[in-house]
């Protein structure tokens, strides 16, 4: 099934692991076969990966960008979901549900389940900086 993608002038998309950047207009092509594809505004660089679950969506965009690297990363992966799970057990069901999608080698789901921790850790940061 092809993908047909869409680049807005100097956006980025990391395909198969090369990092593409689009000139200064519009263009869109069509990925033929299946490869990881990840578009500019999915893209977390390490210098962001400042939070628990924020270096959870490093370690599984680095699993779906290059799978021979996916085991090297398992042990980081389930060390994290530790300390994330003793800090704070009201993702246990979220966090549960991105395990089973690494176990399941579906790393795509996975990194879009971790976005939704990440906006569930800045809620939870949220609401113990507010004053009372």
């Amino acid at each position: 099934m092809a993908l047909k993608l869409t680049l807005k002038p100097h956006e980025q998309v990391i395909i198969g692991g090369a990092v593409i950047q689009n000139g200064a207009s519009t263009c869109s092509f069509i990925v033929k076969n299946k490869v990881p594809i990840l578009r500019q505004a999915d893209i977390l660089i390490e210098a962001e990966a400042t939070s628990p679950c924020r270096r959870v969506y490093m370690a599984i965009q680095l699993m779906y960008i290059n799978e021979s690297t996916s085991a090297e990363l398992h042990p980081v992966y389930w060390e994290l979901a530790k300390e994330i799970l003793e800090a704070a057990p009201s993702m246990k069901n979220l966090l549960s549900q991105v395990s089973q999608c690494i176990l399941d080698g579906n790393h795509y789901q996975a990194l879009k389940l971790a976005k939704k921790l990440v906006a569930y850790e800045e809620e939870l940061i949220r609401n113990v900086s507010e004053p009372c």
